[in-house]
């Protein structure tokens, strides 16, 4: 996690974090002895919908805009004042390089302003520590299924940076499935919470994808075929039920596949503790179908709450804490990288 020469020493305070990976704007405010302070976010939906998909560079302006006040609205929300901090931290990938250095650009001058240690967080450890927020939270070791617009792994997980990468998509995200197949339904964008409302009300037996690489051993994942099946199925004037029965088979194929990859992976390594995180983790379908085979199986699954699945501050905030010992005094080269394997990271320094 070193980016400086210079380790500062750890200062008592909470932790602010700072989200700037992709298209939502957000800061938080964690400490370790109270919990969450306080989490704030601006969604850029809105301004990227018009174009059917993120633009980066104006994600990356709407981000200058937003983020200093957002900042302010934690701090006040936390009741904390900046000086009370004990360091800044902040997503340092992977994402859109662009977006990353607004995010890495403020958390080091505030970090420099304040004289406090500043904190790079990888992204996807912070999607995988979301459910520390929650009440209960998962206790180690665990496994953990992310699922996102850019990422889809299953990763065991025996302690803080203590992460083995047991398989991951090889094509598509299942999240930049959903967005792809809901797109050729004509559904607006984000497309997949729209597919996901739209195959509640499809109906069972239709329209039947394949559940791709569920005949072979192991964990990775393959979803660009089922975009294609679906577009093989469509019809050529399709009605409003037709996209319904689609949406619903695609939805059916995706969720079947990521269960039995789940359960393949906690029989291959014994654990009893499964975790999910990502923007695909607040899809319903997937977690019912998720409590029921842990039902069935004696086995935890644990969600953290829907606002945390997307991007937020939040769980950067937490991952800050955790790693606040790896800060890095501000002011050298920044650190912000659009690709950053998880298994790159090692367990944090002791606080």
């Amino acid at each position: 996690m070193s980016v400086s020469p210079r380790a500062p020493k750890v200062r008592p305070g909470p932790i602010l974090g700072i989200e700037t990976s992709c298209d939502e704007t957000a800061a938080a405010v964690y400490d370790g002895a109270r919990g969450l302070l306080a989490h704030t976010l601006y969604s850029q939906v809105r301004l990227h919908a018009q174009y059917g998909g993120v633009v980066p560079e104006l994600a990356s302006r709407d981000h200058v805009r937003r983020i200093n006040g957002l900042i302010r609205l934690a701090l006040q929300q936390a009741g904390v004042e900046p000086a009370q901090l004990g360091g800044v931290a902040y997503t340092a990938g992977p994402g859109l390089i662009g977006a990353l250095m607004v995010g890495a650009a403020v958390a080091s001058g505030l970090a420099s302003a304040l004289d406090v240690p500043l904190i790079p967080v990888h992204h996807m450890e912070a999607h995988l520590l979301a459910p520390m927020l929650e009440t209960p939270a998962p206790a180690f070791p665990f496994l953990a299924l992310l699922v996102s617009g850019g990422h889809t792994q299953l990763v065991a997980v025996h302690g803080h940076g203590v992460y083995a990468l047991l398989g991951e998509s090889l094509d598509d995200a299942v999240g930049e499935a959903f967005d792809k197949t809901a797109k050729l339904l004509g559904l607006p964008y984000p497309g997949g919470p729209h597919l996901a409302k739209l195959a509640e009300h499809g109906r069972d037996g239709r329209f039947r994808f394949p559940r791709p690489m569920t005949d072979r051993p192991g964990f990775e994942f393959s979803f660009s075929g089922l975009k294609t099946a679906v577009l093989s199925a469509l019809p050529v004037q399709p009605s409003d039920q037709d996209k319904a029965d689609l949406a619903h088979a695609f939805q059916e194929a995706v969720t079947d596949t990521l269960v039995l990859k789940v359960g393949r992976a906690l029989e291959s390594t014994g654990l009893r503790r499964v975790i999910v995180a990502g923007g695909v983790g607040a899809n319903q379908r997937l977690r019912e179908k998720l409590a029921a085979y842990a039902e069935r199986h004696g086995v935890q699954v644990y969600f953290p709450r829907l606002a945390f699945c997307t991007d937020n501050a939040a769980m950067v905030a937490y991952t800050g804490w955790v790693r606040r010992a790896d800060g890095v005094a501000p002011g050298g080269s920044l650190f912000a990288t659009p690709r950053w394997p998880l298994d790159q990271l090692r367990p944090p320094r002791a606080a």
